[in-house]
């Protein structure tokens, strides 16, 4: 595949994904444009609109006194007008977003990275080779409940596995009720079955560790190679980042999708509330323990022991459940202190200069 020579044709706001939701945002008689972030910039972010492609500028006191994670990411939609001189659009506001996909900021900072803003699907995609790790798809999965988004499982290169249904037998386990496809886009063997997820008017976001083959997929639904695409180590399948972006791109014959980098780290950003969606098996069997208050450890009537010693529920998948709680545990109380922090700031001067140093610009 390569890159076609003809301009793609003027999208309207409905194929960009526009819907009520966004519209009753927008003041009655506003004179704004919509627009929505395919991709961003140091300082500038790449804009699709009805009106044909633009590029937008925060304005300096809005820029400063956001979270980063209220900022304009890929995916977000954002009213914009035109400067008096310049070229460049200003970002007046950005509208509430329908959905997010968020991680705990990379290293020792306790902040939310919103990855990918108004997704209706999220495709996680790991390789059937020496890169597949069941752990991480539960990781991914956890994030995908807390999104709003549908979490759909794609296990990819099955050109190269000798027995996927080893493999299946694992991520069912983690899956619950998650769709879970079987493919190989490079021999495009099963692409078909995710045309389901993508219509005019929807946006996917494709997820995953490096190396998985996320631009490939992506590639193949677009018809063209508009992403890099690199080989992996024989040693351990592992790839490098092609992808050193995050963008959002119009799919022939109607949908929206977004390739992201490979994540390094994927720490959550979520509370207990969304166990239960994850760990739905586990929640369950715990719910009918002879004792409201069991421990699942020596109490006479633990549904969680009986179900390990019978081998419906594994060890593995138990003592995740444990670490989950121990993490959000960890994540409510950093949280909190940072609350604090920012609670104890005199004025909106020093507020800032606190979330400043809290939140730092770099990814």
């Amino acid at each position: 595949m390569t890159k076609p020579n003809a301009t793609p044709p003027q999208l309207s706001l409905a194929q960009l994904g526009w819907n009520n939701f966004f519209q009753q945002q927008v003041p009655i008689q506003s004179d704004s444009i919509p627009a929505r972030v395919n991709r961003q910039d140091l300082g500038r972010y790449h804009l699709m609109s009805d009106q044909g492609p633009m590029v937008g500028i925060l304005q300096g006191k809005a820029r400063l006194e956001s979270s980063k994670a209220d900022l304009p990411t890929v995916g977000d939609w954002v009213l914009v007008k035109a400067q008096e001189h310049g070229e460049e659009m200003i970002i007046q506001s950005m509208l509430e977003r329908a959905t997010k996909f968020s991680r705990k900021q990379a290293g020792e900072k306790f902040y939310e990275q919103v990855v990918a803003a108004n997704i209706d699907t999220v495709f996680i995609v790991t390789g059937l080779d020496d890169n597949f790790n069941v752990q991480r798809i539960e990781r991914y999965l956890f994030l995908c409940n807390t999104s709003g988004a549908l979490p759909v499982i794609i296990l990819n290169k099955a050109d190269v596995c000798k027995d996927t249904e080893r493999f299946l037998d694992e991520v069912r386990e983690v899956a619950a009720s998650t769709p879970v496809h079987i493919i190989s886009a490079l021999t495009e063997d099963g692409m078909q079955s995710l045309q389901a997820y993508i219509s005019e008017g929807t946006t996917v976001a494709v997820l995953g560790s490096s190396g998985v083959g996320k631009s490939t997929i992506i590639n193949t639904l677009l018809g063209y190679d508009h992403f890099k695409t690199g080989a992996v180590r024989d040693t351990d399948s592992r790839g490098r980042h092609t992808t050193t972006h995050r963008e959002l791109c119009p799919i022939p014959g109607g949908g929206m999708i977004i390739d992201t980098p490979g994540m390094r780290e994927l720490q959550i950003w979520s509370d207990e509330q969304y166990l239960a969606t994850t760990f739905e098996d586990v929640e369950e069997l715990a719910a009918l323990c002879k004792f409201g208050d069991c421990r699942h450890q020596t109490e006479p009537g633990c549904e969680i022991l009986s179900a390990i010693k019978k081998g419906t529920l594994s060890e593995d998948r138990w003592g995740s459940y444990g670490n989950y709680i121990k993490e959000l545990a960890f994540l409510a109380e950093q949280q909190n202190i940072n609350a604090k922090l920012l609670k104890k700031a005199s004025n909106k001067k020093f507020a800032r200069v606190i979330r400043n140093k809290l939140d730092k610009r770099d990814d």
